[in-house]
């Protein structure tokens, strides 16, 4: 199994082996921001320790009995020049950790919509878009915080800790003993800290994308929740779920509230006054040593309080990345076959002994017929007798689970899957438009290579020229998701534009003019009769006029073939489509799998 349907030329590789290494992979990706930051780092905190290491020194200097001046004004300028190199470093230490964490934002949320891309529809079938959306937004969106200020203070705090103990053990090793102890109490109460916020961080990211799935399912069925007044329900579900993501963000608040690292750096500075008095007191220690070593332990402040903060948010980015990690690693039912068969399709087609299922409900049994290049097959069948998912294994939607698809006589699966659906289009019955002007909805299955004559012509045939001239901008005129602001006889009219405008070799109709006025289809049905010349067409219909001028007709009833031939021949032999005949004779349509 694979992860993706296609291949991007070129891709840049990450690790997925874990979540802590996918980030890291993503950080090296960059590696001079990277080296930049952490040089820049250590550059500052060794200067800022110097700072506390001169202060002590003008303090020997000036307790001297006759201070020399020149030296205090060296020591001063040193100082000075500490400071503002420092803050140079800083600023390009800040800088490079904020480059690092918007590459890591827009580099996840790129494999992440690629992965998308490339998932099959199976795998998109058992998924809560809202929950999707979640992962790519705002769990995608933590990583950015997780970096800078997250990571990026974690590793200044712990620089924080080590030059600073560098600089006191220079100073007098003796004087180690309080910022080691602080350091062993600092790691187990950050340990302690971690595993107990995980778990918390873990389920806040999971109950976030389920409230989120809850919200885009409700606004998705408004029309259902109001048509069914339904609205109370549905607040006090919607209710419940962010109740739940409330009481996850009071549960951490309960966690850093027994946040013991300043506690615990409050001792350790009592006790590094009292050991620095008692070695001053010995004389093993000059005041002005004793105020260096105060002023560095002072830095540890930086440390023990900054974690509070950056470590839920280095927590909340992991959980992000688990999540998201969770979803590109699920693997497509379906194999792009880079290397496979590609050429010309002419249109033939073969069921060999074909059956489906999905997951464990068997869908299609056994199906076994053939047809012509430029044939029109219509298929019939009563609700639920599988004719939708039928025509879906022709272009690789899904894969038959028993038998063999043949195009031209190579089996689907053999085919490049690029090659096979560049030359097969598909009207269903549910038309979907995107948000954008109708000339590029028409020319979205050309990748909006064709010319403005192009989309036209197809329009035209399609019979949608008309009232897409009558609109405000004409072609130009950008349309409401999945297409709103239109009627379904005119969204299934640019759906017919869009799938001619390919000039398909094989054509599947499902029940693609049910929602067009009879003036209306007559004319479609005259272009599309002249388009389809030499085509090969899958018909999915409820029309008995689209019905009779088919070459032949399949006669589907629970997953099975049952009868195939003419509208004359089925009439004469098959029970089942006399009374399926009989209900369109009436004018009462059948709906479609």
């Amino acid at each position: 199994m694979a992860s993706r349907e296609f291949t991007v030329a070129d891709e840049y590789v990450y690790n997925r082996a874990g979540s802590v290494r996918w980030v890291i992979s993503h950080v090296l990706r960059y590696k001079r921001f990277l080296l930049g930051a952490v040089g820049a780092m250590i550059i500052t905190n060794i200067l800022l320790s110097a700072v506390a290491r001169l202060t002590g020194t003008a303090f020997n200097v000036v307790l001297q009995p006759h201070p020399d001046q020149s030296q205090l004004a060296l020591v001063a300028l040193a100082i000075l020049g500490c400071v503002l190199v420092g803050g140079v470093f800083d600023i390009a230490a800040r800088f490079s950790s904020e480059i690092l964490a918007q590459r890591l934002e827009r580099d996840s949320r790129d494999e992440l919509y690629l992965s998308l891309l490339g998932k099959s529809q199976t795998f998109h079938n058992r998924q809560q878009v809202g929950d999707i959306m979640a992962r790519a937004t705002n769990d995608v969106r933590q990583l950015n915080p997780m970096i800078n200020p997250g990571l990026d203070l974690i590793l200044d705090s712990s620089l924080q800790f080590v030059v600073p103990m560098v600089f006191i053990a220079f100073l007098s090793p003796q004087l180690l003993l309080a910022p080691l102890l602080f350091t062993v109490g600092f790691f187990f109460a950050i340990r302690d800290y971690t595993r107990r916020l995980n778990p918390v961080s873990n389920a806040m990211r999971q109950q976030f994308g389920t409230m989120n799935a809850g919200l885009e399912e409700t606004i998705t069925g408004i029309e259902v929740v109001k048509s069914t007044a339904q609205e109370p329900q549905e607040r006090a579900k919607f209710g419940r779920s962010a109740g739940g993501y409330r009481d996850y963000f009071v549960r951490e608040g309960q966690i850093q509230a027994w946040y013991l690292p300043p506690l615990i750096l409050v001792f350790a500075l009592v006790l590094a006054f009292l050991h620095g008095v008692f070695l001053l007191t010995h004389g093993q220690l000059t005041l002005g040593g004793l105020v260096a070593y105060l002023g560095l332990m002072g830095m540890l402040r930086g440390p023990a309080y900054l974690s509070i903060f950056t470590f839920s948010l280095v927590q909340l980015g992991i959980a992000g990345a688990n999540r998201i990690l969770a979803l590109m690693r699920e693997e497509t039912e379906l194999d792009e076959n880079e290397a496979g068969h590609r050429g010309e399709v002419r249109g033939e087609i073969v069921f060999d002994h074909v059956s489906f299922s999905y997951g464990e409900t068997p869908i299609l049994r056994d199906i076994s017929f053939r047809a012509a290049p430029g044939e029109t097959i219509a298929i019939v069948g009563q609700t639920g007798s599988g004719k939708s998912t039928l025509t879906r294994l022709v272009n690789r939607t899904y894969d038959v689970t028993g038998g063999r698809i043949l195009i031209d006589g190579v089996d689907v699966r053999e085919w490049n899957l690029d090659s096979l659906r560049s030359q097969i289009s598909s009207i269903e019955q549910d038309v979907f438009l995107f948000s954008r002007s109708i000339a590029e909805n028409i020319g979205f299955s050309t990748g909006q290579r064709a010319e403005r004559a192009e989309i036209e012509r197809a329009a035209r045939d399609a019979q949608a020229d008309g009232f897409v001239r009558a609109l405000p901008e004409g072609y130009e005129t950008v349309i409401g998701e999945r297409g709103v602001t239109l009627s379904g006889g005119q969204r299934q009219r640019l759906a017919i534009a869009r799938a001619l405008l390919t000039d398909p070799r094989i054509l599947m109709l499902d029940d693609s003019t049910s929602a067009i006025d009879s003036a209306t289809e007559d004319e479609i049905q005259k272009a599309i009769r002249r388009l389809l010349e030499g085509r090969t067409t899958l018909l999915i219909t409820h029309r008995l006029s689209q019905i009779r001028w088919a070459d032949r007709i399949l006669v589907l009833q629970k997953g099975e073939l049952v009868d195939s031939g003419t509208h004359e021949e089925l009439l004469g032999r098959c029970d089942l489509y006399r009374r399926i005949f009989a209900r369109y004779d009436r004018a009462l349509p059948v709906a479609t799998a």
